[in-house]
């Protein structure tokens, strides 16, 4: 097990090497992974991609998935590239696209075609006045910089 995301993150299962690996017939968020310093590091991992499909069998995993030649460069070989999977109990589509999108947020993944920032902007939240009930939002608009 592995957990990927914000705070203390999803459980994901895995990470399994890709090739040989069997999907299962559910909806699940996956994650492929690879090693980018196998030797020096051997236990740690690095997002390259992020997805999710109503059916992993469907999804034409493991290598006929169409960024799955993005994969095997990423990783040097194609026993190189792993995956790991996430089946969010009662998780309907909608869940699984906003847990992908949080997760392409926080790693950004090379591979991905789609990117997303944990940001806000102004025009999002507005000025607001509660008078003695709380004061101006002091968060940072840019979650790197606290």
């Amino acid at each position: 097990m592995i957990r990927l995301g914000s705070l203390a993150g999803y459980p994901f299962e895995g990470p399994r090497v890709l090739g040989g690996w069997q999907p299962p017939d559910v909806g699940a968020v996956f994650v492929i992974l690879y090693r980018a310093d196998a030797e020096g590091k051997p236990h740690d991992f690095a997002v390259i991609d992020v997805d999710h499909a109503d059916n992993l069998r469907d999804a034409r995993l493991p290598f006929g998935h169409p960024r799955a030649k993005c994969w095997e460069r990423r990783a040097g070989t194609k026993w190189g590239v792993h995956i790991a999977t996430y089946e969010a109990p009662g998780a309907l589509r909608g869940h699984r696209e906003q847990i992908v999108k949080e997760l392409l947020a926080v790693y950004k993944p090379g591979c991905s075609p789609e990117q997303y920032d944990q940001s806000w902007e102004d025009e999002w939240i507005q000025k607001y006045d509660a008078q003695n009930t709380t004061g101006p939002l002091t968060t940072n608009r840019d979650p790197n910089v606290t």
